[in-house]
């Protein structure tokens, strides 16, 4: 068999990416098929619903329920502020009044003559959900959501956290190799995407998100480091949803690991351009890889697709990177793909491949312990 399929990293200068930009639950697509959109632009909205919160009207006042009604000073559907009379009861020929406000503004959803309790929903949330990167919208799916199409350079990262951003791209450093120290983060780089080297610092990443920096690219981090910036342990869910200022991209891996050479030249030579960067990351099924995107000028035209769908040949001249030790992180080329299993180290018996590294090397290596490196 000379041919096999594995999951890879996209580094790629012009591909076609489609983004699916979908509410979380159904609302107004605001936009039309053929449309063209910036990366601000809102394409669907949406409220969420609020929490209903109950107020115990009968025990506060001292009622029976079925007297609350005739408390209330507000029915069903009426909207009310906070600290709004909901109930009120007087005495001693209406010199005592004993009064039940609302604690929080939004609607009286309902009234129980049952049980004597008032139920107000707080005001829906508004959700917009925005394009991230310009292009056409392809696709509107109705209720839900659009998808929209692009053209330009895809890089994917290793592992990312924090969210959705979108600045100038920023290179820092001058090699792939650099380590970046606190001194390097100045003030001009709020809102920017920086790119560095090999590692950025702890002091340094704190120093990024207190500047306001938008997003940090770089080829490895110390995980210690990483856990000092979140704030707590890494979890084994899906990352992308933390709260941080700055959305962080990893390369290569954890440690200081050189970024590699082909994906500092290309981000290189996109410097100055606006990029969309997302962090999330999800490593088992449904595989989610954090990107930077970098919309060509024309942001619509014809390329190489890029989908998650798309089938990734691994064969004899394919761009890799290693992504176990004895060689992790280095890239080479795919040489030969010999068709038997082979016994390795561990006693398992796997299919492996023959690649030359960049470095100069030639190695043997488990073929899944590679992942493809798209041109």
């Amino acid at each position: 068999m000379a041919t096999a399929y594995t999951p890879g990293l996209k580094v790629s200068r012009r591909t076609t990416i489609r983004k699916t930009r979908r509410l979380p639950l159904k609302g107004e697509v605001i936009v039309s098929r053929g449309d063209r959109v910036g990366p601000d632009a809102v394409v669907a909205r949406t409220e969420l619903p609020g929490i209903m919160q109950t107020l115990r009207v009968a025990e506060f006042l001292g009622l029976e329920a079925s007297d609350v009604p005739k408390a209330l000073r507000v029915s069903e559907g009426d909207e009310v502020e906070r600290g709004t009379i909901i109930a009120e009861t007087k005495s001693f020929f209406g010199l005592l009044k004993n009064e039940c406000r609302s604690p929080i503004s939004g609607v009286v959803e309902l009234v129980s003559p049952i049980s004597g309790h008032v139920g107000i929903r707080h005001r829906p949330t508004p959700v917009e959900v925005t394009a991230y990167i310009p292009g056409e919208v392809v696709e509107v799916i109705p209720e839900e959501g659009v998808v929209i199409e692009a053209t330009g350079a895809l890089i994917q990262g290793i592992f990312g956290v924090g969210g959705e951003r979108i600045g100038e791209l920023r290179v820092i450093v001058g090699a792939p190799d650099e380590t970046v120290e606190e001194d390097r983060i100045t003030g001009d780089l709020a809102g920017k995407v920086v790119v560095t080297g090999a590692n950025i610092t702890g002091p340094s990443l704190r120093r990024a998100a207190d500047v306001g920096v938008g997003g940090i690219v770089t080829g490895g981090i110390i995980d210690s480091d990483l856990i000092g910036y979140l704030g707590h342990d890494i979890g084994v869910a899906i990352t992308g949803q933390e709260d941080v200022p700055t959305t962080l991209i990893v390369t290569e891996g954890f440690g200081v690991i050189s970024m590699a050479q082909r994906t500092f030249d290309l981000l290189k030579s996109l410097e100055g351009k606006s990029a969309s960067i997302n962090g999330a990351t999800q490593i088992r099924a449904g595989v989610i890889r954090p990107e930077i995107i970098v919309p060509s000028e024309d942001a619509v035209g014809p390329s190489r697709r890029t989908g998650a769908d798309s089938e990734q040949s691994l064969d004899i001249g394919t761009r890799i990177r290693v992504i176990r030790e004895p060689h992790f992180g280095m890239l080479g080329t795919v040489t030969a793909l010999p068709p038997e299993p082979v016994l390795i180290e561990s006693g398992a018996k796997v299919r492996t491949l023959e690649a030359e590294l960049d470095a100069g090397a030639r190695a043997t290596v488990p073929r899944a312990n590679v992942e493809i490196i798209q041109e």
